[in-house]
């Protein structure tokens, strides 16, 4: 699974990484520590607190988005639904949720995860997903 660190976490989250750090000291977020003593998120906890911080409104990044619909939305795979054919992958990127519908074919070649970096691609009601190596 993938990790994170306190300033990726915080970049796909929209806010500072001083912000992300005190969630972390407040336990609000899980960590633990590489071999380098570097603080790291897992992925799937860095998921579902994107959602929940999401959900609550209380992020602490009151800048407005500077990005039109044609942007870029990088941000975290949250949940992944597969049916026998199409699958559903949605993305947190930082106050944003997208949703994008695909194939279930698409999302097994791309080895999307939850907790997973990702980007979402918009245009006009198209939403394209690219995994972020």
């Amino acid at each position: 699974m993938q990790s994170y660190t306190i300033g990726q976490a915080a970049r796909l989250l929209g806010v500072s990484a001083d912000t992300a750090r005190r969630w972390a000291d407040a336990g609000k977020v899980p960590t633990h520590r590489d071999e380098a003593g570097r603080r790291l998120i897992d992925g799937r906890d860095l998921a579902a607190f994107s959602t929940e911080l999401a959900k609550s409104g209380s992020a602490e990044d009151d800048s407005p988005a500077t990005t039109s619909v044609r942007n870029a939305f990088p941000g975290i795979v949250t949940a992944i639904k597969l049916g026998d054919v199409a699958a559903q992958v949605e993305i947190q990127a930082g106050p944003h949720r997208l949703v994008s519908l695909l194939t279930r074919e698409a999302v097994e070649e791309m080895g999307l995860e939850v907790g997973m970096r990702a980007t979402a691609r918009v245009k006009s009601t198209n939403v394209h997903i690219d995994r972020v190596q």
